[in-house]
């Protein structure tokens, strides 16, 4: 197993996480036999957002002795109320419900302390401005949580969120289906049958999103990376193609800023299924050529940094040299850190002999020696 630094936490954690909500339909030698999995397999972060007290007590359960091995997302704003899950920023509600989830996960402390789903950017400025926050905050200083983070399907709040000082990471959720979509309040809007016919590649609210983590370094930890499985026909895909799970992941943890992917898991046979990842060949992971062969709402003409442009010949790591000019290139100036980072490259753009063998291979059509000579022009 591969570990990444979840941004400025401090944090390294398992590039393949455990996202628990499919554990609330077993009992508890299932939820154990499947922790046990994830923890033979290195995976050492897992995402407890339900509300629902018999899962939290198994999963409880399933670490008991073992707490330390675990990097645990909590979620502040999840509760159950009249036996069912409900969202509330009722205080009196909230406090109650992370008690309950500290007392059943058999624990005293959560290592990230989640603002559950925000996805409106009324209520991320109520939140902030308001008694949650400062009730998080508080958590924070007793050691009750370690860092805080926030929950959110809508790229502006976490761009809002990201920019805010106060938020250490986001859980948001990524794929190259809900890459094609603008900003939306409605989180049914990803999950929509039919797409514009006009979209293509990934929105730039999406992309500025990423850029804005890792530029600040905000680590995203990645939820709904198989778009619900919908990715896995043909027939459901809005691409009219099929991405396998090793494809899916291989494109959440290409994408900046991104240090995990949660992914949930019915059976030990379905962690194993994820944990191929670490083994795969790059055939195996290679969803570019997928996406841009797509009969509808196909990539084009977009860097996704998946590296097909390789090998050059004068050594340029042409997707890093695209990802930086990316991320400076949306600032009125270029940060000292980035340009840092391109400077230390072995080759940079300067380096670009413009033999236009990397066109020839990108899979999107992606005009590089054009984006080199911007590179060029950018960094000096």
């Amino acid at each position: 197993m591969r570990y990444r630094d979840l941004g400025k936490t401090g944090l390294k954690v398992s590039e393949i996480g455990l996202g628990a909500e499919w554990l609330e339909r077993h009992k508890a030698e299932e939820v154990k036999a499947v922790i046990d999995c994830c923890e033979e397999q290195g995976i050492n972060i897992l995402d407890c957002w339900m509300a629902e007290p018999n899962v939290r007590s198994n999963i409880g359960k399933a670490i008991a002795g073992k707490r330390e091995k675990w990097i645990i997302q909590g979620h502040f704003g999840s509760t159950w109320q009249d036996g069912q899950y409900v969202r509330t920023r009722e205080m009196d509600k909230v406090r109650a419900a992370f008690e309950d989830l500290l007392t059943r996960l058999g624990t005293d402390y959560i290592d990230l302390g989640m603002i559950h789903f925000v996805d409106e950017e009324a209520e991320f400025h109520r939140i902030m401005e308001g008694e949650f926050l400062a009730y998080v905050k508080e958590q924070k200083e007793k050691g009750v949580i370690r860092h805080i983070g926030m929950s959110t399907h809508n790229p502006k709040v976490g761009k809002l969120a990201a920019m805010s000082g106060e938020i250490e990471m986001l859980l948001f959720s990524i794929n190259p289906a809900f890459d094609l979509l603008p900003a939306s309040e409605d989180m049914n809007t990803y999950f929509a049958e039919d797409y514009d016919e006009n979209l293509g590649g990934i929105h730039p609210d999406r992309a500025d999103l990423y850029q804005t983590c890792e530029r600040l370094g905000v680590g995203i930890n990645v939820m709904k990376g198989y778009a619900g499985g919908r990715l896995f026909s043909a027939a459901s895909s809005p691409f009219g193609v099929a991405l396998t799970p090793v494809q899916c992941i291989h494109y959440a943890l290409t994408r900046p800023a991104v240090a995990s992917i949660l992914a949930g898991y019915d059976t030990p046979e379905h962690v194993m299924d994820a944990v191929a990842y670490e083994t795969a060949s790059e055939e195996e992971k290679d969803y570019a050529n997928v996406l841009a062969k797509a009969p509808r709402h196909a990539y084009s003409g977009q860097c996704t940094y998946c590296g097909h442009c390789a090998p050059c010949p004068a050594g340029i790591d042409i997707a890093m040299v695209n990802k930086l000019y990316d991320l400076a290139a949306m600032q009125e100036q270029v940060p000292a850190s980035i340009k840092a980072h391109y400077e230390a490259l072995p080759a940079n753009a300067k380096d670009c002999i413009a033999c236009g063998g990397c066109e020839e291979r990108c899979p999107f059509g992606v005009r590089v020696t054009e984006k080199m000579e911007k590179a060029q022009d950018l960094f000096g």
